[in-house]
């Protein structure tokens, strides 16, 4: 007995070092992408004679090539370990991040800042890390593991966009995105402790992964959860990458100059980043308690009152934070409960693919969010009808998931069947 204890404290004692590690991976891979939208306007106005298009397009790049992928890591990591794909995205991003600086043409910036930090961040964010997270953590703890370690990773929200809100009164762009970028550095400490197999049961005997590729896109569940997550992309890469310049234009009640008020939209990211620490542990406690696709479908129809009342009221330095401690409570609490849900559709073996596949139609809704953001932009001067789509969007996915069936989808002839794991009573 006293040696099953041992074992099981070594056991937890792994688990959360690669729990910690992975949140670390993901605050800096969160934390470097969430600083774009400062360098929305500085990029344009010395590249691009003020369209901010242009930027707008490599961001949404940026975002499409996370999601497209997404699936190719997940299965890189399934197949051939965490590791490699990890330490294949951190090289994308610091090239993509060297490009992005040294870079001005279009088309450098597509291939910096979109291709390749696309790809950084694909083989560094959620996909992966999580997948190792799910694998390490014992069955009854997955949820709480998937809402810790994503909570963790909102911390880089907190802190890079607050630095960065400070550097940019100092130092002209390109110069702060050299600092950005070495502040990857401790992500390459982090990813020799993200390595972890699925426990030998049953759970994980082997399966081929076509097959339980095509068994999950034969599922109606599995289907609506990638649809509802488009909305979440959307949703997350607008206000990322244009939330910063909207306060500029639009933003009353105040003396501050444009690269002041800039700044201030920063630090309101770096709000919804803090208030995303607390609303993430809160949505994963809920998701143990209650189904969690209910669970989603209030989070997301929370979503859209709240942006409903941002843009309701004129916006001032208050209003901002308001919207922004309230959006953050809301932002990535979606991330635990949804790779919470394919873990119970699918177990862990390929949750690295599974995940990806859904987290490519998050990323296609990004792609469409800070792209039409800044064309919408440029053609008109506001962002109005983005916000009325979001809200639209938010009900609508808020539907989906009420359809969503919280339960193993594995047929016993194809697919082994899952232990149980700690979730909802749906």
């Amino acid at each position: 007995m006293t040696i099953s204890i041992l074992a099981k404290d070594r056991d937890t004692s792994g688990s959360m070092s690669i729990v910690i590690a992975g949140g670390i991976v993901l605050a800096l891979s969160f934390g470097v992408r969430a600083v774009f939208g400062g360098i929305v306007e500085p990029v344009s106005d010395d590249l691009f004679d003020g369209r901010i298009e242009i930027i707008s397009l490599s961001i949404a790049i940026q975002n499409l090539v996370w999601g497209l992928a997404q699936p190719a890591f997940g299965a890189l990591a399934d197949k051939w370990g965490d590791r490699l794909a990890l330490w294949i995205g951190f090289g994308c991003y610091a090239l993509g991040l060297a490009i992005c600086v040294t870079g001005s043409t279009p088309l450098a910036q597509h291939i910096g800042t979109g291709l390749l930090v696309g790809m950084g961040i694909s083989g560094t964010a959620f996909g992966v890390v999580l997948a190792v997270v799910g694998r390490a953590a014992p069955a009854e703890k997955r949820s709480a593991y998937l809402g810790l370690t994503s909570a963790l990773g909102s911390v880089g929200q907190v802190v890079l966009p607050l630095v960065v809100s400070q550097l940019i009164e100092w130092f002209d762009w390109r110069m702060v995105m050299i600092i950005v970028a070495a502040m990857l550095a401790p992500m390459a400490l982090c990813i020799p402790r993200l390595c972890a197999a699925a426990p030998p049961s049953a759970e994980t005997a082997a399966v081929p992964l076509v097959r339980t590729l095509r068994h999950a896109f034969t599922q109606p569940s599995y289907l609506l959860l990638g649809l509802g997550f488009y909305v979440c992309g959307f949703h997350l890469a607008f206000i990322t990458a244009h939330l910063p310049n909207y306060v500029v234009h639009f933003c009353g009640g105040t003396t501050m100059t444009p690269d002041e008020l800039r700044a201030f939209g920063l630090r309101a990211l770096a709000l919804v980043g803090l208030a995303n620490v607390a609303g993430t542990l809160l949505a994963s406690r809920l998701g143990a308690i209650y189904p969690k696709p209910y669970v989603l479908a209030a989070i997301y129809g929370l979503r859209s009152l709240v942006l409903l009342a941002f843009i309701s009221q004129p916006l001032t330095p208050l209003s901002l934070m308001i919207f922004a401690l309230a959006m953050g409570v809301l932002w990535l609490s979606t991330v635990p409960l949804t790779s919470a849900l394919v873990l119970v559709m699918f177990g862990p073996r390929a949750m690295g693919t599974l995940f990806g596949f859904v987290f490519l139609s998050h990323q296609l809704g990004g792609f469409a969010g800070v792209w039409i953001g800044g064309l919408y932009f440029d053609r008109f001067g506001h962002y109005d009808a983005i916000w009325y789509a979001s809200i639209l969007l938010g009900f609508l996915s808020a539907g989906l998931h009420l359809c969503v069936k919280e339960r193993d989808l594995r047929q016993e002839a194809t697919l082994p069947q899952a232990q149980p794991l700690s979730h909802g009573r749906g």
